[in-house]
This record gives C-alpha cells, sequence and structure tokens, in this order.
C-alpha cells in the first residue's frame, strides 16, 4: 500500500518526534553500555506507531507500507542514530519471511515481528563478507541440519527469531533455527561502532526448519530493500551531521567573526551541501524504483554506494570543520563517523554495489 505525499510527511513527522523525545544523543550513549544495546521502551513505542509493522500487511498485525514509506522513516532514524534493531528485524528478517515464507511462516513470525514483542536477525554472509551466493559459508545437509558459520549478523545477540541462508543441494536456501538449538553458538564481534551491533553464528549439525522453497531471489530481493532502507539511514545521518556543522560555523567565532564566513569553510560546506543532496535524492530514487524490476537493480546500487560514501565523506569532514572539538569523544560528531564507517560494508560494499550498477547498464 502506498500513502500520499501529504501522509507520509505525517508518519515522518510523527517519529521525529518521538525520537527527538526519546533518543537523543544522550540516549544513544546510553543505549551503547548495557549488553542489550538499546531502549526497549523505545522499541514498544515504535511498535505502536507501526514503524516496526510498515512492512508487514494489515492481515499479519502491519500497516503494509512500501520502499517510501521505508526510505522516508528511514531518513530519520538515521538522523537520530536509532540504537535499536530497525533494519535487521522491521526491515531485513521481515522481507525475507514476506519473500520466501509461506502463509503459515507468516502467520507463525510476521505479528510478532510487527509488534515488537520478537526481535528477527537474518544470517547471510560467511567471514568474506560479500552478500552474495559464493559468500555463503553455511551449508545444509540432507537430513536439515546446518553446518558452518555467518558473520557480520546484525543485532545477532538479541534476536529470537533467526533465519540462516545456507548452501542446499538445490541452491541458496532459507532456514529458521531455534536460539536454544543444538550446536548453535553466537558470539559478539567487535565493533567499531556499538549501535550496530555485530555477531558470529556457528552451526555443527544443528537442526533447522526449512521456510518455503525460494533461493537466492529472494534473498537478494530482502537484501534489496535493506539497502534501500539503510541508504535512507545514511542520506538521514549525512544531513544531520552537516546541519550540526552549519550551526557551528554560525556561532563558533575566532577574530571577532563566525567562522562560517570565511570563505574556504564556505567552500567545504557548500561541497557537503551536494553531498547530501545527492545521497538523499539516491535514496529516495531507489524507494521510487523499487517496485520496477528492471530499474531496481540499477537504483539500488546507485543508492548503495552513493549514500555510504556520502556520510563518510561529511562526517570526516564535519570533524575537520570543527577543529579542536570534533576530535573529541564527548563531540557527537564521532557518533556519526562510526555509523558511517560501520554501513560501509554492511549488505554490501561500494565496489560490489558499483559492479552490480554497471551490469545493471549493461557495461
Amino acid at each position: 500500500m502506498t500513502i500520499s505525499v501529504a501522509e507520509r510527511a505525517d508518519l515522518r513527522s510523527a517519529v521525529r518526534d518521538l525520537l527527538q523525545e526519546k533518543c537523543s544523543e544522550q540516549d544513544v550513549r546510553a543505549a551503547m553500555a548495557p549488553e542489550d544495546g538499546f531502549d526497549r521502551e523505545l522499541w514498544r513505542r515504535l511498535a505502536t506507531q507501526g514503524v516496526l509493522g510498515m512492512l508487514v500487511g494489515d492481515e499479519h498485525g502491519g500497516l503494509g507500507f512500501g520502499p517510501l514509506e521505508l526510505e522516508a522513516v528511514a531518513e530519520e532514524t538515521g538522523a537520530a542514530l536509532l540504537p535499536a534493531p530497525f533494519i535487521s528485524s522491521a526491515v531485513l528478517t521481515v522481507a525475507l519471511i514476506q519473500a520466501a515464507g509461506t502463509e503459515e511462516d507468516k502467520r507463525r513470525l510476521l505479528p510478532g515481528l510487527a509488534d515488537g514483542s520478537s526481535i528477527g536477525t537474518v544470517a547471510v554472509t560467511g567471514a568474506r563478507g560479500t552478500w552474495t551466493p559464493a559468500g555463503v559459508d553455511v551449508t545444509a545437509g540432507a537430513d536439515g541440519t546446518l553446518t558452518g558459520s555467518a558473520h557480520f549478523v546484525t543485532h545477532g545477540q538479541l534476536a529470537d527469531v533467526i533465519l540462516v541462508v545456507a548452501q542446499s543441494t538445490d541452491g541458496p536456501a532459507i532456514f529458521q533455527v531455534d536460539v536454544d538449538a543444538p550446536g548453535f553458538r553466537r558470539t559478539p564481534a567487535s565493533v567499531f561502532d556499538p549501535t550496530v551491533p555485530l555477531s558470529t553464528y556457528t552451526f555443527a549439525d544443528t537442526p533447522a526448519r526449512r521456510l518455503g522453497t525460494a533461493g537466492w531471489d529472494a534473498v537478494q530481493q530482502a537484501l534489496d530493500l535493506t539497502v534501500v532502507a539503510l541508504a535512507g539511514e545514511q542520506a538521514g545521518g549525512t544531513r544531520r551531521i552537516f546541519d550540526i556543522t552549519i550551526e557551528y560555523l554560525k556561532t563558533r567565532f575566532q577574530f571577532g567573526r563566525a567562522i562560517g564566513s570565511f570563505q574556504a569553510l564556505k567552500h567545504m560546506a557548500a561541497d557537503l551541501l551536494l553531498e547530501v543532496e545527492s545521497a538523499t535524492s539516491a535514496a529516495q530514487n531507489a524507494a521510487a524504483q523499487f517496485e520496477d524490476e528492471q530499474a531496481r537493480a540499477g537504483a539500488v546500487a546507485l543508492a548503495g554506494f552513493a549514500c555510504a560514501e556520502a556520510y563518510v565523506s561529511t562526517a570526516m569532514q564535519a570533524v575537520q570543520m570543527h577543529g579542536g572539538i570534533g576530535f573529541t569523544w564527548e563531540h557527537p560528531c564521532h557518533l556519526y563517523v562510526r555509523r558511517a564507517r560501520s554501513g560501509l560494508q554492511l549488505f554490501g560494499d561500494s565496489a560490489s554495489h558499483r559492479e552490480r550498477y554497471l551490469a545493471s547498464k549493461g557495461a
């Protein structure tokens, strides 16, 4: 279901208001300390707003929205540095269940993901982090058991709905593993950004249940929608750190003048504004083109590298433009640098997105 532009703006505004109330810089820093890494009360309120069930059909307790609404909301979660499994659970897991699951799978899993009582994640790639069929390092035996390892599993320690992409006799397939299944172990990984925790999953003859009969096409579709959400978050984060920097340039005085009046900083700010607008356009275009199967691959790939690189570039320049204060851990610049860097290779790196973009254009 697609809603009007005005309704989409209202949805975005409601999410922004909630995050301004419950996801300040202090809240983000506080969420980095506990083991579970996010505010359960904020998660509940996001569920009440319908954010966690945006992509879930109303027959399963969701709103049934599409990529345009997802991207708009993601810009707000990215601007606020939301430290919660939104992309992992409400996007990647939901999208994969809807693409690959049977009707029984959907009835069983989607309502809990939509109301926030369940948290989902998907184990896709091995240690190489390619997010391609060749990068899947878990194998499924004839008896349905899984063996191998998966890396870069987002919010993997929190999840109670665990989906695993594994190599089967008929190619990549999707399985569900119980959290207490024998032979299954999850280990937290060392991360640059504590607000995006990652895990390594290992399986040793672990019993699993296959979801439907779909293969890599369903995984790719779910990953594409996840890249749209990540690009939205990156565009939102790029704009927010730019706004923070511009405000600093207006209020920081040297030699009796606001430093924003210095020509060199004006030029840097103009370059950053171009990054902001380019990232926003790429993310919104990917959402707009998503339902067009011919245009989707190129639009998603473009957003995948353009938004990630714009975010890193803007965040790093913001540190420089803040001078000495920007290099301190107490300043929010570092939170955005860490989030930008953490997303640079998540769900595919810039090189792989560029290759896919060129392939989509026949190059």
